[in-house]
């Protein structure tokens, strides 16, 4: 499932994601193991709010990689298709 965040309309980071959460436009939701808890247990606890499906990833480093950018990224969302 990683694979696709690449290829899809997606958002990286903790606020934009969260930005996206909020108004309903997230398919699923990447979080890091590695990344800090206090950033990412607020974010699982919105997505759980939102019926939104969190899928877990081993590192930072991966989750940046696998939606394109040259750094760790704590969270990454997949927008809903149009």
């Amino acid at each position: 499932m990683l694979n696709t965040l690449k290829d899809a309309d997606a958002r990286v980071g903790i606020k934009q994601s969260k930005k996206e959460v909020e108004a309903g436009n997230v398919q699923t939701a990447f979080v890091a193991e590695d990344a800090d808890p206090h950033v990412t247990e607020p974010f699982v606890r919105l997505c759980a709010r939102k019926a939104v499906e969190v899928v877990y990833v081993k590192t930072m480093a991966e989750l940046g990689h696998a939606a394109g950018i040259h750094v760790g990224a704590a969270v990454a969302v997949k927008l809903k298709s149009v």
